[in-house]
């Protein structure tokens, strides 16, 4: 396994408060990484810092195998990409002449290379149109397809599909699958709308006041959402007790509900055994946990 990003104790602090608490993140060569947070949690600072956009108060970096401890971290900083909160591009220009413009600031001169930024932009046929009369989402695609100018081994994006109608977040998610997939760019992107995250990301960090609170897989992620029987009866004790004797692994949420985490496949005879056992059952159910609910139960915990 090869990690083209590891950060150790990584804090950035604005006198008395450290919106980057000490956070120590591992991300593989070709993921898409997507950092879970609510507004204000620090997911910008972050971003900026790996981005090279800001400097850390305390802790290290290694990126791409260059790291801060000795100096060499810089060099890494050429090769990543990024669009942190809002693209930056001029609007009286095109997009043909914006994307030219980034293009020879790294030294490419190619007319060819531009028209195929903006292909894989979807923006091939906007003509001389301006900038500034785009939607918000042709503007966020532009600003993604500029972030991968020079070839960047890493992509940086915060929040790109903040503010975006359905159709515009649908096609940034497929800008973004096809660089990951086509290119084999490794994808760091931020956002608080987990559902969409939930649709890119191959792993995840989850951050809260600063902090790194988890950090797992999607296949991990899915294992932690997965199914469970609600059951709602008069008693929760008593149904514990009748359970327990099933072997089931259960929880006990109030004087009414619980929680069943396995042998889901077997509700009826669950159902039964309550019933029988003089329980009454008011409502027994299949449901998963959604990501949003697991982030909202794991912060409150933290």
């Amino acid at each position: 396994m090869e990690y083209i990003l590891k950060t150790n104790m990584l804090t950035k602090q604005f006198k008395q408060q450290k919106a980057v608490d000490n956070v120590s993140v591992s991300i593989e060569r070709g993921s898409i990484y997507g950092l879970i947070g609510r507004n204000g949690a620090g997911k910008t600072t972050f971003l900026r810092m790996i981005g090279g956009l800001a400097a850390p108060t305390s802790g290290e970096m290694e990126i791409m195998g260059f790291r801060s401890s000795d100096g060499t971290v810089n060099q890494a900083f050429e090769r990543i990409g990024s669009l942190i909160e809002q693209p930056g591009i001029y609007k009286n220009m095109t997009a043909f002449e914006n994307c030219r413009l980034k293009a020879m600031c790294c030294g490419v001169y190619s007319e060819d290379y531009v028209k195929a930024k903006l292909a894989l932009a979807g923006l091939q046929d906007v003509g001389k149109k301006n900038v500034g009369n785009f939607s918000l989402g042709m503007k966020q695609r532009l600003g993604v397809a500029m972030a991968t100018i020079g070839e960047p081994e890493m992509l940086i994006l915060d929040e790109p599909i903040n503010g975006l109608d359905p159709q515009g977040i649908i096609e940034v998610r497929d800008i973004i699958h096809r660089i990951n997939k086509e290119q084999n760019i490794t994808i760091v992107i931020s956002s608080h709308i987990l559902e969409e995250l939930s649709k890119l990301a191959t792993h995840y960090g989850i951050i809260h006041n600063g902090r790194l609170v988890e950090q797992l897989s999607h296949d991990e992620l899915l294992g932690k959402c997965s199914a469970r029987l609600e059951i709602v009866a008069d008693s929760a004790e008593k149904a514990a007790k009748i359970l327990k004797g099933l072997g089931c692994n259960y929880s006990v949420a109030n004087e009414h509900m619980l929680f069943v985490n396995d042998n889901i496949e077997k509700s009826a005879a669950i159902n039964k055994a309550l019933v029988t056992g003089g329980i009454g059952v008011e409502s027994l159910y299949r449901r998963s946990q959604s990501l949003e609910e697991y982030f909202i139960s794991l912060i409150s915990r933290a």
